[in-house]
């Protein structure tokens, strides 16, 4: 159809052109025989046939180059797409990026503030720890001036002993026991400077002192006591008390003592957190203050070996014997203190 086409248009184009073609070629004078053309004529009488050809190959579309320009609109439409697609993949990485700095920001603050809250409570706990001890302190100090004529290292050594467990970032493997004992002069002081040091504990903690009376239980059957002891003291602590004081241990009937295994032990007290102030008042009148703590502590434990236990008493679980007592002594022995008799005094407020 195409070559078809062309021809038409070639026909009608050429007409005229032979036409005058012709009619310039009847005015020329005819040439003599074996005469040569030259190229002007050569090129004229093939003027017609030129012209055509060009006509021809002016109506081909992929020679003359048409297609190309008649294309160039289809093009800058695909473009408007791929364009488009371009700014949408720009605005998705920007959106990426907004989203991935937010999180970093947020994960910092919250890093931050996660970070701030152990020193917060630190900070809390430091600032409670600060304020018991103070009021311990302030409280020892009393008794020191009320106490006068008590042995130095019984201040020094139960102060630094019981602000241990009045620190809170210490962890508390064992409970604090002391044992201060006394000659029959001094009776009255065991008990007032006993009681007074125990209250100062519970004080500084906002608590309350469990006390116990063995001179109360020493003619009760052994079992009922010991059950007795262990729910006073289970009891209280569990209540939220923070120190028991035990008068008279020597008192207690020996195998009601056991009960002392679960509340001193060294690492498996039930109350790891808490005081116990155990007195013990010797036979004998007075007590030499030229002892060392170490022959007090030896004096005391010779003491209880002879109350405790004798020849005639079998072993069983509800009594004592040297076995048992020396397990017992390692618990409650931690730090034996003497006290000493008080002159001038008021012993009326002490019970």
């Amino acid at each position: 159809c195409l070559l078809t086409g062309s021809s038409s248009i070639n026909f009608l184009q050429e007409n005229p052109i032979k036409e005058k073609a012709k009619a310039y070629d009847s005015n020329e004078p005819e040439k003599p025989a074996g005469h040569q053309p030259n190229i002007y004529t050569l090129l004229k009488g093939n003027n017609t046939s030129f012209i055509s050809t060009f006509s021809y190959f002016s109506h081909v579309p992929f020679l003359t180059g048409r297609s190309k320009f008649q294309d160039q609109p289809s093009i800058g439409k695909q473009s408007q797409p791929l364009a488009k697609k371009d700014g949408e993949s720009q605005r998705g990485f920007h959106k990426s990026w907004t989203l991935l700095l937010v999180l970093l920001i947020s994960v910092s603050l919250l890093y931050v503030l996660w970070s701030g809250i152990p020193n917060l409570l630190d900070a809390n706990s430091s600032s409670r720890d600060t304020q018991i001890l103070q009021a311990f302190r302030a409280q020892m100090k009393k008794l020191k001036n009320t106490y006068q004529n008590q042995d130095p290292n019984l201040w020094k050594r139960t102060r630094v002993f019981l602000e241990k467990h009045l620190n809170a970032s210490h962890v508390h493997l064992e409970p604090a026991i002391l044992l201060f004992t006394a000659g029959q002069e001094a009776e009255k002081v065991l008990r007032c400077l006993s009681n007074e040091i125990a209250d100062a504990f519970a004080f500084s903690q906002n608590a309350t002192t469990i006390k116990i009376n063995g001179a109360d239980k020493a003619i009760l059957d052994s079992d009922d006591v010991k059950l007795e002891v262990d729910n006073e003291l289970s009891s209280g602590f569990r209540e939220g008390k923070k120190v028991a004081v035990v008068h008279r241990f020597e008192l207690l009937p020996a195998g009601s003592t056991l009960i002392f295994y679960k509340y001193c032990d060294h690492e498996n007290a039930e109350f790891k957190d808490v005081a116990l102030l155990l007195t013990v008042l010797l036979d004998e009148q007075s007590l030499r203050k030229s002892l060392t703590l170490q022959e007090v502590e030896e004096k005391v434990r010779d003491f209880l070996w002879a109350k405790f236990t004798s020849s005639d008493v079998p072993s069983s679980y509800n009594t004592m014997d040297t076995d048992k007592l020396s397990g017992l002594w390692s618990r409650i022995s931690h730090l034996v203190l003497p006290v000493w008799p008080e002159k001038g005094l008021p012993m009326e407020g002490c019970t």
